[in-house]
This record gives structure tokens, C-alpha cells and sequence, in this order.
């Protein structure tokens, strides 16, 4: 596998418009999780991660045209029409409101208008491990096309449809979530959007690291329960590992997916410790944004870039005791530490799991 670089597209959150804003609030503790009134199915109010500046309509679409115009400020326009860039979209639902035509038809339209495209743009639409898939298949094409840049687009937005169907599942928390905590209660559900860009050759002076390896991997446990071993995710990290020729020693973070649901976060402690890796520093960034569904493999990776170009680790908020049966090192406080090769797991509806590997640029 040839060289992979990776930087900064744009990172928007409830806490930050820009990849620097959102870091500094995480620093300070910050989150963008609120209870919005009525937001359930019988009016209750639910705690969620909104961005309050979006409009009550076209949510999708507004933060989609937010974030080209972030991308065109901080890279210019060439950079997006070039032939040999192609655009990823990881997105579960998309603009879920065009039912029952295509929920990714506003997408290819904006992004054909606004970065003036000259490839067709790949759909990536796999649950919550859409974002991370999507990176992995970005690596992929560059390892094994013409291609030498390729952008990643995470998004989600918030909609009845989507807070309603996790409340019909009995999955959202009445509380902001505390993942990997004993009283965990459940999801909060939150919109954002990331981008990175992935390339053969640094595209600027900017912050870079290398992509080494991922993979993912279904173990086809449940259509929305995972698996009670942590199969899936074993495998999937096991194999990202050996792809990215790291060992567990040499993981000096982790990224985790950590919903703050009884069920996953257990798994995710018995795949860890299967892997050895339970003396190994995580978070979950699920607590200042809400579980953003498609864009959270890619906010978490971004924010998991800033902990490396700054060498600190940030808190999982929400968590204060362990929850879980095997004793993985969650972070109660920021902790500055270099930080040099990172993990980025997710986990998924249908049993889906998928992870991958960067190190910081030398």
C-alpha cells in the first residue's frame, strides 16, 4: 500500500463551526447536548444535539451547503473540480424528508453546484459505521485507482423520523448520555457534519497523518443489537491492525464508538479486552455531540487529529464510573500525552463493525 495523507476538510457541530472551534469548546468541557421541547413522539423533550442555527426546514440541505462553503474557504474551488479528486458522502439517512423519492438527489445537486464536481459522487449509506467505512474506501481508491485525492463528507441531520424510530426502539437516554458509565441510560441523537481529505501527497502546510490500514467486518449478531462476544468488532480491529502493521502496544488512543446503550458499550469493553487493549486511553465524544449517526466516524476522527496535533487527550464526558464488566481506561479528565498511532472503531445496526489505524506524520 502506497502512502496515504489525510488533513482537515471542516468539522460542524453544535459546538463549533470549524475543526479549531470545535476543539477548543471540547477543552472546555463543552457540550452541545440540550433538551429541545416537543421533540418526541408524544411532545416530550429529549435530549439532543441540535445545531440552533439551522432552520426548522431543509436542515439537510442548509448543512450541506455550510460545509462547501467551509471546504471552498479553507482549500479554494480547484481543488474540488480537479479530475482526480473524487467525493465520498458517508450519510444514513440523508435528506430523509424528500420520501418517498431519493433522499440523495438534494445531495448530488448541491455538491455538483457548490464544489462544481467533475466525477460522480459515491454513496456510502451503512448505518452508524458509514463514516468510517467511507474513510476505508477512500484508501482504497487511491491505493488502487487514478485518483489522487479523495473527500469525505459526513452528515446527518435531525428529524422526527430519526428521533422517533430510536424512541420507538427504546434507545434514547432522558438524560445527556454517559457512555461506558454505570447509569447509562441510552442514546442522544445529534446532527454535524465533517469532512477530511485523503490524498497521495500533502495537499498543504496544514496538519496531516497517515491512514495505515482499516477494515470492518458484519457478524450479523441482530438487526440492531451487537453481538454479545464483540465478534465483529474483534475481527474488524484485529484485522485493521495487522493491515496497518501496528501492534496493541503501540495504540496509544482509542476512539470509540460508545453510545451510552447498555449493550454496546459492554461490547465494546469485552472486544477491547479480547485484544488486549484494556489499559489503553479512550473517550467517547458521544456526550458533546450526540450520536451523529453518518458523520460520527468522521467528527471523532477529526477530533481524534486534533488530540494528536495537540497532544492531548480529551475526556469522555458523561462517564464517572465504570459501567462495563471488563475495566477499559476511559478518560474522566483531559490529559496531555503525545499521541502518535490512534484507533477509530465503530459499531453499527445489523451488526456491523468497522475501525482504522492513523499515526501522526513524522
Amino acid at each position: 500500500m502506497s502512502q496515504i495523507f489525510m488533513t482537515y476538510g471542516t468539522m460542524i457541530t453544535p459546538i463549533g463551526n470549524s475543526a479549531e472551534e470545535n476543539f477548543i469548546a471540547m477543552m472546555e468541557e463543552k457540550s452541545g447536548v440540550q433538551f429541545v421541547e416537543n421533540s418526541g413522539f408524544n411532545q416530550e423533550n429529549w435530549p439532543l444535539g441540535k445545531i440552533l442555527s439551522l432552520p426548522v426546514e431543509n436542515r439537510y440541505n442548509e448543512l450541506l451547503k455550510r460545509a462547501c462553503a467551509n471546504l471552498i474557504k479553507a482549500h479554494g474551488s480547484n481543488l474540488f473540480s480537479d479530475e482526480k479528486t473524487l467525493v465520498i458522502v458517508s450519510s444514513t439517512k440523508a435528506d430523509i424528508n424528500a420520501l418517498p423519492k431519493d433522499t440523495f438527489a438534494s445531495t448530488r445537486r448541491i455538491l455538483e453546484e457548490e464544489l462544481h464536481l467533475k466525477n460522480k459522487i459515491v454513496v456510502i449509506s451503512n448505518a452508524c459505521i458509514s463514516g468510517v467505512i467511507a474513510i476505508n474506501t477512500a484508501a482504497d481508491y487511491l491505493n488502487h485507482t487514478d485518483y489522487t485525492k479523495v473527500v469525505v463528507i459526513g452528515i446527518d441531520a435531525l428529524s422526527d423520523f430519526i428521533v422517533y424510530g430510536f424512541q420507538s426502539l427504546f434507545a434514547l437516554s432522558s438524560e445527556p448520555s454517559k457512555p461506558f458509565d454505570k447509569n447509562r441510560k441510552g442514546i442522544c441523537i445529534g446532527e454535524a457534519s465533517g469532512v477530511v481529505i485523503l490524498s497521495k501527497e500533502k495537499i498543504n502546510d496544514a496538519f496531516h497523518v497517515n491512514y495505515l490500514g482499516g477494515s470492518s467486518s458484519n457478524d450479523a449478531n441482530h438487526i440492531s443489537g451487537p453481538s454479545r462476544t464483540g465478534e465483529g468488532l474483534f475481527r474488524s480491529v484485529k484485522l485493521s491492525m495487522e493491515r496497518a502493521s501496528v501492534s496493541s502496544e503501540q495504540i496509544d488512543f482509542i476512539s470509540a464508538h460508545g453510545t451510552g446503550t447498555s449493550y454496546n458499550d459492554e461490547m465494546e469493553s469485552i472486544a477491547f479486552d479480547r485484544l488486549e487493549l484494556v489499559d489503553t486511553p479512550l473517550n467517547s465524544l458521544k456526550g458533546y455531540f450526540g450520536h451523529t449517526l453518518g458523520a460520527a466516524g468522521l467528527i471523532e476522527v477529526i477530533a481524534s487529529m486534533k488530540m494528536m496535533e495537540n497532544n492531548t487527550l480529551l475526556k469522555s464526558v458523561g462517564f464517572e464510573e465504570k459501567g462495563t464488566t471488563h475495566p477499559i481506561n476511559v478518560l474522566k479528565e483531559n490529559q496531555e500525552k503525545e499521541v502518535t498511532t490512534i484507533l477509530k472503531t465503530a459499531s453499527g445496526f445489523g451488526g456491523g463493525n468497522a475501525s482504522l489505524v492513523l499515526k501522526k506524520c513524522v
